[in-house]
């Protein structure tokens, strides 16, 4: 591809082959929890990481590209590790522990993006709005994790009174 946009458009696509590996991390998070408010909780950022994917492949159609459609390979056989590791380790606290992984490393990827000084301004501005998203649920997992991890100190016979 050799449109002036060409830039845009690889970076727009690289991020949402990312934020859909995202989206299926999530519905996967949400089909190994027993807890059923985490199952609801990670459905709904699912879902709202599918919206992101599609508002950014209506940026890549505007600028005149072809979007992305699919997660990528490694994310796919990442998952599956995390599946192995939680089938060993059965605890909530993997499950929590690997979405928030998935979150460090989406956000430092639209990180990267906005500090990417080849991209137009519409585009950055695009890529902000999606942060803003992006950061909210990197915040709240882990929120959850810390939560999670506080809860199992406190339940620890050695854990300070």
């Amino acid at each position: 591809m050799s449109t002036p946009n060409h830039h845009d458009i690889k970076v727009l696509n690289s991020l949402i082959e990312t934020t859909l590996d995202s989206a299926d991390g999530y519905r996967e998070a949400a089909g190994e929890t027993e807890d059923r408010r985490f199952k609801t909780l990670f459905e709904q950022r699912s879902f709202e990481r599918q919206g992101l994917a599609g508002d950014l492949k209506g940026a890549v159609l505007t600028l005149g590209g072809e979007p992305e459609d699919d997660g990528s390979v490694l994310a796919k056989a990442h998952r599956a590790f995390l599946d192995v590791k939680h089938a060993l380790l059965r605890d909530e606290q993997a499950v929590v522990n690997s979405v928030e992984n998935g979150e460090d490393f989406i956000k430092a990827k639209f990180e990267k993006a906005l500090e990417d000084s080849d991209v137009s301004d519409s585009t950055r501005d695009t890529i902000r709005r999606a942060y803003a998203t992006v950061k909210d649920g990197h915040d709240q997992m882990r929120d959850l994790k810390h939560s999670l991890e506080g809860q199992k100190d406190a339940s620890n016979p050695l854990f300070p009174n």
